[in-house]
């Protein structure tokens, strides 16, 4: 996409959210929202937002930090007692593990209920909402 040194293309040099959101929109025409929290106790803050994109039809949300960096593929949130929980797939999933099933994944670790007070509250972190355009002929417009 020319925003990195040609040296960076073959490196196994890593990319944060932001990258990934311009690799989303340039590769394949979907623009991505991106919102920051400053701290993981914030990351409360961000449950309503989370909501509002699952429920509105959005797709899978990636989520970086810098003192936690291990990266994460959100796929759902729900409230318990417990506190907000979100559904967190390990990105670096291989197509070969879909032989476990659900019981397997979780087991494995690959897919899990993450609790909130889990998160690192020193690091920032960094979600990516991809914003999937509803077909104008369904009059909902855009998404």
């Amino acid at each position: 996409m020319g925003d990195k040194p040609p040296a960076f293309a073959g490196s196994r040099d890593w990319i944060g959210t932001v990258e990934a959101a311009l690799c989303v929109d340039h590769f394949f025409g979907v623009p991505c929202k991106i919102v920051h929290s400053p701290r993981g106790s914030g990351l409360a803050g961000q449950v309503g937002a989370l909501y509002a994109h699952f429920q509105g039809g959005g797709g899978p949300v990636m989520l970086g930090g810098d003192a936690d960096s291990s990266s994460k593929g959100l796929l759902g949130v729900c409230s318990v007692p417990a506190g907000p929980h979100l559904l967190v797939l390990d990105p670096h999933y291989y197509r070969g593990a879909e032989g476990l099933g659900r019981e397997g994944m979780q087991a494995a670790g690959w897919v899990r209920w993450q609790g909130l007070a889990s998160f690192d509250p020193a690091s920032f972190y960094n979600l990516c909402l991809p914003q999937f355009r509803r077909d104008a002929g369904d009059g909902a417009g855009e998404n």
